[in-house]
């Protein structure tokens, strides 16, 4: 990997754990939607992390969810149910922004906030090894 490209997983795990701490203090004062929101964001920035270690990105949500499939899942170097979050967290970070009269209980915030922590924190470990 180059310099470049650890810098910049670096600078992206960094905000993965920011997005994190973010959510977690908003599904603490019970905002859940912004809560959803900051995890989802911590699971893409976590994903775009390991996307620059092989030099590859997307400017698009979608297409960052299929880089890492790709890269990462179906190469049996992350596990599928680990990654599971990022397309998890992508649905109800939608849900909750865009869909009118949808509101995010504290449970699905919960098991949300529990599947990013754990895939953050898998991401950070995978890069710590390289």
């Amino acid at each position: 990997m180059s310099h470049e490209a650890n810098v910049i997983a670096r600078h992206r795990i960094e905000r993965a754990a920011a997005a994190c701490r973010e959510g977690d203090v908003l599904a603490e004062q019970h905002s859940y939607g912004g809560a959803a929101n900051r995890y989802y964001y911590a699971a893409l920035h976590a994903a775009r992390a390991l996307l620059a270690t092989r030099n590859v990105d997307s400017a698009r949500h979608a297409g960052v969810i299929a880089l890492f499939q790709q890269h990462f899942v179906k190469s049996g170097d992350f596990p599928a149910d680990v990654a599971r979050a990022l397309p998890r967290s992508f649905e109800k970070r939608l849900s909750s922004d865009y869909s009118d009269f949808v509101d995010i209980s504290a449970e699905e915030v919960g098991r949300v906030r529990t599947e990013v922590h754990a895939s953050v924190d898998l991401c950070r470990e995978f890069l710590s090894r390289l």
